[in-house]
């Protein structure tokens, strides 16, 4: 077992020297050391690496390779000779600690508790995630797994590391086999968890401070579980709580009391959306009646157009249809300039025999538009080069109706 390269894995040491082994750039142009010996953690495990410094210089990524740890700065060491200082970020790697070891001790709840087994592990920035080895998990299932779990931290066990030979891996009772054949760490929390890692750890389980689960989901046959550990909670806690406090300002309601005025307050709200929806079903029904009082004639048939301003495409679509329902011999072309863009609606009354589809056809290239449609009614859009006017003169001169 070599010093030099298991020293990262004291979970403990904040600062270090060390001396450059060499000073590279990578193949995508990045500055890296690699030091005799270093604190710093590189990713892998589920694990991401730790920040900090060397020589004041900002540690941006930490990743092994071939063996070797390398080192990305920000700017390349000046001085390669001499001994090199290495500053850990304590609280990133602390936090790291934290959520790994609550990692061992939830997935040896779930391993002890129900036999559900942690297929895959991952530290994230904001929470960590678990795939367990299962399709289904309820929420009273959960609830006691984290109770376990929580027992655990309670009591305070210790958390051991040792280095073990493959033979000697028969005396413990794993939760995994490793995937290492020589130098193997065990992380071992006394009659709970015994498993193979070469994470970072606290010494402790207490130091944890708790776990919560936030929620879960099926992935592809498996649980992804998310939760937090340690600070994570009480910082999670704080932005929750926060959240909680404005609500019940805003709704004037106690906190017991919540999700009661939350329910009358979006009752209220669908109560006034379907008012809403039946006052603009009205005035649709209004201003489609004002437009059949105004109908060009060409060709002897009937049209009726209409150039508006920011108005949907499923509002112009409803006067069309109104329309075409109140009169069946015209045909409708309703235009909307909105913003850098036009919209157009077609409809025919079931009167006509003439396409929509191939009508829109003819005057979309005019406007670089796309869309489509059937017979009977047709939309689509496209870019505001003419003013929605101008496309309507040209919309008339190219209909061409025939007469049937």
């Amino acid at each position: 077992m070599e010093i030099k390269k298991l020293f990262y894995q004291n979970s403990y040491i904040q600062t270090f020297t060390s001396k450059i082994i060499k000073q590279e750039i990578d193949e995508n142009g990045l500055w890296y050391i690699v030091l005799e010996e270093t604190a710093f953690y590189p990713t892998g495990g589920g694990q991401p690496f730790d920040t900090g410094t060397i020589n004041n210089i900002r540690v941006l990524n930490v990743e092994e390779i071939d063996g070797a740890i390398r080192h990305y700065l920000e700017t390349p060491v000046i001085d390669t000779k001499g001994k090199l200082d290495g500053q850990i970020n304590w609280e990133r790697r602390f936090d790291h600690m934290q959520q790994h070891a609550g990692q061992h001790i939830l997935s040896a709840a779930f391993d002890e508790l129900l036999n559900y087994k942690t297929v895959s592990f991952h530290l994230g920035e904001e929470v960590l995630t678990i795939d367990l080895d299962i399709e289904e998990l309820t929420e009273n299932e959960a609830v006691i797994v984290e109770k376990r779990a929580n027992q655990i931290i309670l009591e305070n066990r210790p958390i051991q590391t040792i280095w073990v030979s493959q033979a000697e891996l028969s005396q413990y009772p794993l939760r995994k086999q490793p995937k290492v054949m020589e130098n193997i760490r065990l992380v071992i929390i006394p009659e709970f968890d015994y498993n193979g890692c070469g994470g970072t750890h606290p010494s402790s389980t207490g130091q944890v401070g708790a776990i919560k689960i936030l929620d879960w989901e099926k992935q592809r046959k498996k649980i992804r579980l998310r939760f937090i550990c340690g600070n994570r909670v009480l910082q999670q806690f704080h932005i929750k709580h926060q959240i909680l406090t404005q609500l019940t300002k805003l709704l004037n309601a106690p906190e017991q009391g919540m999700i009661q005025s939350l329910e009358r307050l979006l009752e209220s709200v669908k109560s006034s959306d379907k008012q809403l929806e039946e006052a603009r079903q009205t005035l649709l029904q209004f201003e489609a009646r004002e437009m059949t009082k105004t109908q060009l004639k060409i060709n002897g048939q009937g049209v009726i157009t209409k150039v508006v301003q920011n108005r949907s495409l499923k509002d112009l679509q409803q006067l069309a249809r109104i329309i075409t329902n109140l009169l069946n011999e015209v045909i409708v072309f309703l235009i909307s300039e909105n913003e850098s863009q036009l919209q157009v609606v077609i409809a025919r009354g079931s009167g006509q025999q003439v396409s929509m589809k191939e009508l829109l056809a003819d005057i979309l290239p005019t406007i670089n538009g796309k869309g489509g449609g059937n017979e009977v009614m047709a939309q689509g859009g496209g870019d505001l080069v003419l003013t929605g006017n101008e496309l309507l003169e040209i919309a008339l001169k190219s209909i061409a109706i025939p007469q049937v």
